[in-house]
């Protein structure tokens, strides 16, 4: 029932969105100057995002930060975040440094700004923290393949004993216990960090009362609660199904088990890519189908690895060609699902070699290969290892018929002793065989040439290895940008944002030896595109302190158009020289010339390139 419960809460949170948050618009507006302080900073995101304890750091003109309120959404709307400000704000630049939680579990930062009367003299670069801690995404990053190569190695290992059917299932038993062990131990650790990597924080956090609290309440954390659920109630069908076997048929396992199969790849997909973007239940629904398809492919060939290399030659001729047939269902599966996510994913064919997820998505393509490349070798000694079966079953004479209501001890008098069906239940008794939970085992026919399936092992041994680097990939891809919600964040900038700054160390010397008669000029440019530009200018001395100079002069000249000079008229801001109406009519590589007057004859004029975008 609480399982339920919970995998309820997961689906319900699962509305269409695009995947990984893409910062819509702030309020105030980025590269804003404002007359009056706000009392509120609001963000809006093209999806519904989770706040965080420190979701927001406000910075002052003087780089200290500014104590604010609480975050929380604006007028209840989840794809909102909000800080409240102090009553009274200094005149200056403030920087707003920003942490949220998106849809699909990952966090997503960013950064504006905004000034308040004017803005400030100082250029440098405020130190807004960390993005993430290395050692927190190092150790999340591990326990997230964990879970994945545990998982699968799961899920394949009890399909592999279920559908096909070997006589000893006891080579199995120690991968199937290691992998539930490993997934729950991955489990729980990725619960723990789960707080200190959505705020970017040492792994030490992840003792907090409170943060492991907060996960508790979040899809994510809720997803790894149901996978917790999931993998107990596994244990108990498990350990069950084993004190059980003679008692339990096969259909009922098989319900059960795909069943809780099913349940456990929920838990990926309703709080990674599939739970955000476009088609949501559609693309859950593949990712479930994906995930389960990958299990039974890869994890089967680990148990059929051990089933090679302990089991009886005589049990190989039915068991390897049962595992062929669903490998190659599994691959089918893989192939349709796999083509619906990458299409989702991409969104462009250009996006396979111009983003980080299409490069990743053409590794994994090629590692997947590689594995298609190595199965088909394995293919041809598994056709090797069941003819002796085929060949079995062609030379079974024909039963003989017998007359209507004829009794049937008949039967056998006329097929002699020892030729009855084979696979009864009696005969399987009489030599001392245990049934298998579907019944009678089939036929054994002859045994299997050691040189076949030695080589038949060291194939299945390269697969594995091969899988293991395939779902390494795939572990770094659901936790990459899909290059869709890439192109969606472009196109959505924010409401208001100017484009980045180009600024501009011009050096002097006028030949005094006073502390203003050299330094440099820090010229900002912004956005040095097309139109209405601003230019701000701060000069420091040769102690690289802030100096005050008669004047500071900028002209701009496009000589390939024979353009200017443009004099951008620089005011007297006290402390720095600034002006927000420079026209710039076209692009081009322009040349700005600075002129600094340190006295009434002591002056220099320094040239330097800079170019306008259209």
């Amino acid at each position: 029932m609480l399982l339920g419960t919970v995998l309820v809460l997961l689906l319900a949170g699962a509305a269409p969105a695009s995947a990984h948050a893409a910062l819509r618009s702030t309020d105030p507006d980025d590269g804003s100057v404002v007359q009056r302080a706000p009392r509120h900073v609001t963000l809006t995101f093209t999806e519904s995002v989770g706040l965080l304890d420190d979701s927001f750091r406000v910075f002052g003109p003087d780089q200290r930060r500014v104590h604010t309120g609480e975050a929380t959404h604006a007028d209840g709307r989840s794809d909102t975040a909000r800080i409240g400000l102090p009553g009274k704000l200094a005149k200056g630049t403030y920087t707003v440094a920003w942490r949220v939680v998106s849809a699909d579990s990952h966090p997503v930062s960013g950064a504006f700004s905004f000034s308040v009367g004017k803005r400030s003299a100082t250029t440098g670069q405020i130190d807004t923290g960390p993005t993430e801690d290395p050692l927190t995404r190092g150790l999340y990053d591990a326990a997230r393949y964990l879970a994945y190569l545990a998982a699968a190695l799961l899920v394949g290992t009890a399909a592999f004993a279920l559908l096909c059917r070997p006589a000893h299932t006891s080579p199995l038993r120690r991968p199937l216990v290691a992998a539930w062990w490993t997934l729950l131990g991955s489990t729980a650790v990725l619960l723990l960090l789960r707080a200190p990597y959505e705020a970017g924080t040492g792994p030490a956090a992840a003792f907090d009362a409170s943060a492991l609290g907060r996960t508790l309440t979040g899809r994510p954390g809720l997803a790894l609660l149901a996978r917790l659920l999931v993998l107990l109630l596994t244990a108990a069908f498990l350990i069950g199904l084993s004190r059980r076997r003679d008692t339990v048929k096969r259909p009922v396992a098989l319900a059960i088990g795909t069943a809780l199969a099913t349940a456990l790849a929920l838990t990926w997909a309703a709080a990674e890519h599939a739970s955000a973007g476009i088609q949501v239940p559609a693309a859950m629904t593949s990712s479930v189908v994906h995930l389960l398809a990958t299990g039974v492919w890869l994890g089967g060939l680990v148990a059929l690895l051990l089933t090679l290399r302990r089991s009886s030659g005589d049990d190989l001729v039915e068991v390897v060609p049962r595992f062929s047939r669903i490998a190659f269902a599994s691959v089918t599966v893989l192939a349709v699902t796999g083509f619906y996510q990458s299409w989702r994913g991409l969104g462009s064919l250009s996006a396979l070699s111009g983003t980080s997820y299409g490069r990743l998505l053409l590794a994994k393509l090629a590692g997947v290969a590689v594995l298609l490349l190595v199965a088909g070798y394995s293919r041809r000694w598994t056709a090797r290892i069941a003819a002796p079966a085929v060949a079995a079953r062609a030379a079974v004479p024909a039963p003989v018929p017998q007359p209507v209501g004829a009794p049937a001890g008949g039967r056998e008098a006329a097929e002699g002793p020892g030729t009855g069906e084979p696979g009864t239940s009696e005969e399987a008794e009489s030599r001392g065989e245990p049934e298998s939970l579907d019944g009678p085992a089939g036929p054994r026919a002859g045994s299997v040439d050691p040189g076949i399936r030695r080589r038949l092992r060291r194939s299945v041994l390269v697969e594995v290895a091969v899988a293991a680097v395939v779902l390494m990939i795939t572990t770094v891809l659901t936790g990459t940008l899909p290059s869709r919600a890439q192109a969606e964040a472009a196109q959505q900038a924010p409401v208001g944002a100017l484009p980045p700054t180009t600024e501009i160390t011009v050096p002097f010397d006028t030949g005094t030896d006073s502390v203003t008669g050299s330094g440099k000029v820090q010229v900002t440019l912004d956005p040095a595109r097309v139109g209405e530009n601003g230019v701000q200018a701060v000069v420091y001395g040769s102690d690289t302190g802030l100096v005050v100079i008669p004047e500071v002069r900028v002209t701009f000249t496009l000589p390939s158009r024979k353009i200017g000079p443009i004099d951008a008229e620089l005011a007297d801001r006290g402390g720095y020289w600034s002006t927000n109406s420079v026209n710039l009519p076209l692009a081009g590589n322009w040349t700005m010339k600075t002129t600094v007057r340190v006295s009434d004859v002591d002056q220099v004029s320094v040239e330097r390139r800079v170019r306008v975008e259209p």
